[in-house]
């Protein structure tokens, strides 16, 4: 959703909105020095960790590591997604969101407030079938689910035929836009015909409760057994939950949600009043599907099958959710016995039973995490630690920096025998490779311990800066460590002029360098003179330039001593020796 929604004008909104008086509006703020500080809203403290800089529009906790922009903080405080929260910080400056390049605000969303009523007609339209269905209302029965939760969930049916939507829905809908809904399938002679024919059929609703897709379970033995709506302007797979609404609705205080794998789970769960339980669709977890349920809740449990697909699906749901994991976030796994799934089991056990396995059965994420490599490597041999310290920090290298992965490398060090000041030396679990050696801590001698990190260190502070850049463009042909991101950063300040610390935050929000950028972003600078900045500017560029010249001339004198240079080489090699003469 957030793509509909053109980056100038969040870039724009961000530079316009003061970060202090969203969150002063809702979270009493003191001032302190060049900052505001207050306790922390997200978890639990009595001395004030939480900061938050008026020059950057830039919020941070030092005490769960929470941190972000007057967007990001009302999507955590008032549980909104993206494009939610733009909404009101828009509504509060008096502005209209605009939607999509090329169309105006108003067709777009006229378009797909008449999806929405389309779906909302259909689902209705199932429901009135499933009624009058003798067989459909038996598998039903079969299946065990009451009259109260079949309409809660809104259960329908669609009888078997081609033209079933088409018939009904063609005089007040086109064709075209029961396609874009997904309901029909164009034929390739012309024409179209239903989606789905003789189906359970499951609506989806989005977090307003309004229906965006289905999910069909066919009655006989067709295939495929679960059939689910199309991607559409309306319904993303990868950032819906099935279940999620009627959570919301059916849970008197959400402290944690329960991740499942089908719709059948979600429904028997509610029916025995574990109405806290989701499901994807018929995709694996995805990382937005994550940040969503932690904006909800501190506690995710994934409650799969303990076969292999079980399994492999919780190791995926694991890589996609550490990126996203913070101090104050917690995550389990439940495996259930062979052959049994939330369904059968609950019908099996009962709740208090069921409930009592997700509290006392369910493993924690770092334990599932270490125990599944352990299993995979033999930590026994110095070959097999080696193995094990690789791939576990391939993975830890996508956590932000927080208590949660301190202890992981602990315990990775415990496992192995290794010390973790050898493990932190070897730069295990830290950030992708072209950052690494570039970003660290906020202290002001660590700070400037490379050139291109005070680059960036600065124009995040203070974007103007990129003026005194001279050839940009030759920053991303250096081979030092970080020049690739310094590069894609004074671009980006470039084709912004306006842009701000906040924004500049936010295009690189939920990916690899949020966590490095974060870092950064809380260093303040001893002096706000804009000359002063301006002069260590100048002179980060030019350590720059002469380290990356050193390292060309290096590889230069190398390959001229093991294989030679062409013609443009060798006066690259002189050019290079001329400047660098001391």
């Amino acid at each position: 959703m957030s793509g509909m929604i053109p980056r100038q004008f969040i870039d724009d909104l961000l530079s316009r909105i003061d970060v202090v008086d969203v969150i002063n509006a809702r979270v009493p703020l003191k001032k302190k020095g060049r900052e505001y500080s207050a306790c922390c809203p997200f978890h639990s403290e009595k001395t004030p960790s939480f900061t938050v800089s008026q020059v950057k529009q830039f919020y941070h906790c030092f005490g769960c590591g929470v941190h972000g922009t007057a967007i990001t903080f009302l999507m955590e405080y008032e549980h909104l997604d993206f494009v939610e929260a733009i909404e009101v910080l828009a509504q509060s400056l008096g502005l209209e969101v605009p939607r999509e390049k090329g169309s105006t605000p108003v067709k777009h969303q006229k378009k797909n407030n008449s999806l929405y009523d389309l779906m909302q007609e259909v689902s209705a339209y199932y429901q009135q079938q499933l009624r009058s269905n003798p067989v459909a209302r038996e598998y039903l029965d079969q299946r065990g689910l009451s009259d109260d939760i079949i309409a809660r969930f809104n259960i329908g049916y669609v009888p078997d035929g081609w033209d079933h939507v088409l018939k009904n829905f063609s005089a007040r809908y086109s064709p075209q836009q029961l396609l874009d809904a997904g309901l029909l399938i164009e034929k390739d002679q012309g024409g179209q015909y239903d989606r789905f024919r003789d189906r359970i059929m499951f609506p989806i609703q989005d977090k307003r409760g309004r229906v965006i897709g289905f999910g069909g379970r066919v009655l006989g033995d067709g295939t495929p057994k679960y059939l689910n709506s199309p991607e559409t302007d309306i319904f993303h797979k990868g950032s819906e939950l099935y279940g999620f609404y009627e959570a919301r609705q059916h849970t008197r205080k959400l402290e944690r949600l329960l991740v499942v794998e089908g719709y059948m789970d979600v429904i028997a769960l509610a029916q025995f009043d574990i109405s806290y339980a989701v499901a994807t669709l018929g995709t694996a977890t995805t990382q937005e599907h994550v940040t969503q349920l932690f904006r909800a809740v501190p506690e995710i449990i994934f409650c799969f099958d303990g076969d292999r697909a079980g399994r492999d699906a919780a190791w995926r749901a694991l890589q996609n959710a550490l990126s996203v994991l913070r101090d104050g976030k917690e995550i389990r796994f439940l495996f259930l016995p062979t052959g049994e799934d939330p369904d059968s089991q609950v019908r099996k056990t009962g709740k208090a039973a069921f409930e009592a396995a997700l509290s006392e059965e369910s493993v924690s994420m770092t334990d599932y995490l270490l125990n599944h490599l352990a299993q995979q490597f033999n930590v026994s041999s110095r070959e097999g630690k080696a193995r094990f310290l690789e791939q576990a920090g391939k993975l830890l290298s996508s956590m932000p920096d927080s208590i949660i992965k301190d202890q992981l490398i602990a315990d990775m060090a415990r496992l192995t025998s290794i010390e973790i000041a050898l493990l932190k030396q070897r730069n295990i679990g830290s950030q992708p490779a072209e950052l690494q050696q570039s970003f660290s801590r906020l202290s002001d001698r660590e700070v400037r311990q490379t050139p291109v990190r005070f680059a960036i260190t600065l124009l995040l502070h203070k974007p103007d800066l990129v003026a005194e850049v001279e050839n940009p463009e030759q920053i991303a042909l250096f081979d030092l460590p970080g020049s690739g991101f310094l590069a894609t950063l004074i671009e980006t300040i470039e084709e912004n002029p306006t842009i701000n610390a906040a924004a500049l935050l936010d295009r690189w929000r939920n990916t690899e360098y949020e966590a490095s950028l974060v870092s950064l972003m809380k260093w303040q600078p001893e002096s706000q003179n804009d000359e002063m900045l301006t002069k260590e500017f100048q002179d980060c560029m030019r350590q720059i330039r002469k380290k990356a010249h050193e390292r060309k001339l290096e590889k230069l004198l190398h390959k001229e001593r093991v294989e030679g240079l062409d013609s443009i080489e060798k006066r690259d090699l002189i050019a290079l020796l001329t400047e660098l003469k001391p």
